[in-house]
């Protein structure tokens, strides 16, 4: 018998380059490979759990070895490339592999850097503690949410909106709740989403099948309408010009623009939807992130919403709470699907089936956010995000850059005249030592663009400004 054979190679096709798959999605799992010299058949033995296996990635080519006669998901097979944010993780770290001592300062990915405030992780602490005791100990919860953490989010996210507990399922988070949607509305529904906007909106209408293939030319799904929103539109689409569909993502305060819709324009956005039949799937995530008092924070502030409106928001900008997991969708009574059956039912079902329910600790924590204390001490956090902000915008302003957002939102979108988003992002991570997320992975009206997040302890955001104006004094 030949002796064994290094795990085969698993290439991920990323923009035309072979990325290895992190070694963390496979802890556990042993490919050995063997031939039998007898009959030259290979074998490959059952996954097993080995601390043998090296604590570094490897890759299975997907032509090699073994297979099963299950045929794939075609629609997983159209995704154009990786999910954005892991490719840029990749390119990060391909770069420090080369770079080993250089201090990289990330102001890519939206994640929150700051520490859980206190009233909240005291919270979550005895909820914790409470688990390891007789009287304290809970199992599965209801698959809606704690009744008491529903009913706070109507009465405080919601006041005079006219939202009834019974219409708000918490879960674990915004993201998750926008795949599962997915499964209420089918592969059938047709789909229109801003441009740019957050690339789940696009990746799960693809893998669930309401898509066609990827266009090369335009940088596009066929059977999704894409609506421009850009500076010279002001970030809201012209829907006296728009065609219907089924369904319509839009997200404000925007990701990755940072424009936020007025009263006007979501008022437009409404009555397109009730003249059309269509659901709005609203992204509400960083509404806490709004100070002017004219700007809506809910869809539902809109009369009509009701009927032709849901709406998805999250603990985790607001709270910091993008490891802990929490999030809500509000689904009103009033919607219907064509033949008349409530969305709220489905979405129900849906979500008892494929959901146990969110973190009961988590749900603690979410509802320490909205005592008095924790509202406050979560809005100190906030405005520091907000702070943050302000400092990247005006920065870039002084160095004479056309800058968007960063007002009421977390991002800071910055106009790059005559350059593509991906070469922007490689030379400030070789020159600046800065990551930034490429505007053209948020869709092709992002090209040109660049998207700086406020989420980083304020003396690496200093940081980082002092870094980009050395190297555009430089250029």
């Amino acid at each position: 018998m030949a002796p064994s054979r290094k795990p085969a190679a698993f290439a991920l096709p990323i923009s035309g380059l072979r990325q290895a798959a992190p070694f963390e999605q496979f802890v556990g799992l042993r490919r050995q490979c063997s031939l039998d010299a007898n009959n030259s058949k290979k074998r490959i033995s059952t996954p097993c759990n080995s601390a043998a296996v090296p604590a570094t990635h490897f890759e299975v080519m997907a032509d090699e070895g073994f297979t099963t006669k299950v045929k794939r998901n075609e629609n997983l097979a159209k995704l154009a490339a990786g999910y954005l944010f892991p490719e840029i993780a990749r390119r990060r770290t391909e770069y420090l592999k080369r770079n080993p001592d250089a201090k990289i300062i990330s102001l890519g990915i939206g994640d929150t850097t700051e520490p859980i405030v206190p009233y909240v992780s005291a919270a979550m602490q005895k909820a914790s503690q409470g688990l390891g005791t007789l009287e304290g100990y809970s199992g599965y919860g209801a698959e809606q949410g704690m009744s008491v953490l529903r009913k706070k989010i109507a009465d405080t996210w919601y006041a005079g909106c006219n939202i009834k507990d019974q219409e708000i399922f918490v879960s674990d988070g915004s993201k998750c709740d926008i795949a599962r949607l997915q499964l209420i509305f089918g592969p059938t529904v047709s789909v229109a989403v801003q441009d740019p906007s957050y690339p789940v909106y696009v990746d799960t209408s693809v893998m669930i099948g309401s898509t066609g293939a990827f266009d090369t030319s335009r940088m596009q799904y066929q059977n999704i309408r894409y609506l421009t929103c850009t500076p010279e539109n002001n970030f809201f689409p012209d829907f006296s010009k728009e065609e219907r569909t089924d369904v319509i993502f839009f997200c404000s305060p925007n990701n990755p623009t940072g424009a936020v819709a007025t009263r006007a324009q979501l008022e437009q956005l409404v009555d397109f939807a009730t003249k059309n039949g269509s659901i709005v799937v609203y992204d509400a995530a960083y509404s806490s992130y709004i100070k002017d008092p004219s700007l809506p924070k809910t869809i539902f502030e809109i009369p009509g919403a009701r009927q032709c409106c849901l709406e998805t928001n999250s603990f985790s900008k607001v709270a910091g709470f993008t490891g802990v997991r929490l999030g809500w969708t509000v689904i009103p009574d009033e919607l219907k699907f064509a033949d008349g059956f409530p969305v709220r039912n489905d979405w129900n079902r849906i979500m008892t089936t494929c959901f146990n329910g969110a973190s009961n600790v988590a749900q603690y924590g979410g509802l320490a956010c909205l005592d008095p204390e924790g509202y406050a001490q979560v809005q100190e956090q906030v405005s520091f995000y907000r702070e943050n902000a302000a400092i990247l915008r005006k920065s870039f302003q002084d160095l004479g850059f056309d800058v968007y957002g960063g007002e009421n939102a977390p991002y800071v979108w910055v106009r790059f005249p005559g350059k593509k988003s991906w070469d922007v992002f490689t030379e400030l991570l070789e020159n600046a030592n800065v990551v930034c997320t490429p505007g053209s992975g948020f869709g092709p009206a992002g090209e040109g663009f660049i998207r700086f997040s406020a989420f980083g302890h304020r003396a690496n955001v200093l940081e980082a400004v002092e870094r980009v104006k050395k190297f555009v004094a430089d250029r």
